[in-house]
Formats: C-alpha cells, structure tokens, sequence
C-alpha cells in the first residue's frame, strides 16, 4: 500500500467513525425525549388513595406515568386517622395501607414526592406542584377538577377509568336477540351483544338457531381476566294498565 493509499484509508475510517458516533450519540438523544415525553408526572391526591382502586389499576400494569404521591398528601391521611370522626378515620387508614402496597407493585413507578407539608393546603399544594412539573392530578374530588381546569391543568378520574369499563347494560335491562347456540348447561341458549359480549340466557335452548329474535332480561354481568359474559333470563311481559276500566270507574 502507497502512502497516499494509506492516507486515503485512514481518513475514510475517521469520517465513518465520526459519522457513526454523531448518529449513535442523535439517536441516543432523540430516545431519551421522547422517553421523557411519553412519562407524564401524575400527582396523586387524598381521595384517590381513599378510594382504593388505583392498586388494582397499578397492578395491572396501565400506569406508564410517574406516580408521584406528595408527602402534603400523606401527612393529611395520617391527620384523618387520627381524627374524630370513625368513618373518615376508618378511610383515611385504608388510604395509607394502599400507599404501602403502591409502593410495592412492580408494574408501576411509584414515588413518595417530597414537598413542604405545612406551606399550603393539599388541593392548593397538589396546584402547585402540577404547575411547577408540568404534572397532571390523579384525583376523584370534583371540585379539585374544576379547580385544576381553571388553572389550565389536566386532571384525570378514576371515576371515569371506571365508567368507560362499563358494562352497557345492567341488570334490570331488556334487549332483543337471536338465540344462536345452546349454552353448556340444561335448557341455555346463547346470544352475542353487537359488541361480542356472549350472553347466556336461561330457558332459551328452544329458540336456537330459529332466527327469531326473543326480549331478554339482564341478571347479572361478570368480569374476568379472559372477557366478559353477561347472564339474562327470558323477559317476561309488561303488565298493561287497564285505563279503560279506570275510565268507567270515573264516569261512575
């Protein structure tokens, strides 16, 4: 190899090392950001912990923020449970065992925030610290919401997590289906909601497969892990009012 060879080769190595490093160093740079981006710090409040509902939440391993539980919050259930009144004692404790167990799930990150206790009031606290981080309030007070929205600060509800899981029907309801199939048990028929929802209906193995829509009754809704079915039983008819005989009654 010539000398200008050589030189050729060594420069064309420190332009590819260069350009490797410059690419590995933009790409390491643009993952972090959008990381960064994608956790949100979610202050949580009292009435959430209260509440209870957010261990099941965290456990199943919806939570991809940063749950941040300000110490403001904590030290007022600790002041709850050490209060008069036996109900929210009774709630206030509930909250700190969740706290514990919070703290426990590995699906989640869960933090203990540090923050003054006594500068301000929790719900004008938990305002603050949603400013200053560009957070967002885990909360079920409904006042506390309307607050953080004049204040241009997201909050988000258990509350509504829960009604947008929802059956569509509940119990008491009635629906017209078709019977497509017999169920596992004796004298059961099977209907599908537009959903996919599968719905067992006793009494209505005789209607399979007839393409003949039937009324049912909605008796109960259950939930697990692999889906959700639904219970019902045939309806039986509305009693209608004799207005007539009322009218006689009257003209008597």
């Amino acid at each position: 190899m010539t000398g200008m060879e050589l030189f050729i080769y060594i420069t064309l190595s420190a332009i590819l090392l260069e350009t490797t490093a410059l690419t590995v160093k933009t790409f390491s740079a643009k993952s972090t950001r959008i990381g960064q981006k994608a956790r949100r710090k979610v202050f949580v409040d009292t009435s959430t912990l209260m509440d209870g509902r957010i261990l099941s939440v965290a456990k199943s391993g919806f939570l991809g923020d940063e749950i941040l539980i300000p110490r403001s919050v904590i030290r007022e259930l600790q002041l709850l449970a050490d209060g008069s009144d036996s109900e929210k004692r009774a709630r206030a404790r509930f909250g700190l065992d969740i706290v514990n167990e919070l703290e426990r799930v590995e699906l989640a990150q869960v933090e203990i925030f540090s923050d003054d206790i006594k500068r301000a009031k929790v719900d004008e606290r938990l305002i603050e610290l949603a400013k200053e981080y560009k957070g967002i309030i885990l909360t079920n007070d409904f006042n506390l919401i309307k607050v953080a929205a004049t204040e241009k600060i997201d909050a988000i509800n258990i509350n509504d997590l829960a009604q947008g899981l929802r059956s569509e029907y509940l119990p008491g309801d009635r629906l017209n289906v078709k019977i497509v199939g017999v169920g596992s048990n004796p004298h059961q028929g099977v209907a599908y909601l537009p959903d996919g929802t599968m719905v067992v209906v006793d009494e209505a193995e005789r209607y399979a497969g007839k393409n003949q829509p039937v009324e049912i009754e909605f008796v109960r809704y259950l939930q697990t892990s692999s889906g959700k079915m639904m219970f019902a039983k045939l309806a039986m008819p509305k009693a209608r009012k004799n207005n007539s005989r009322k009218g006689r009654s009257r003209q008597k």
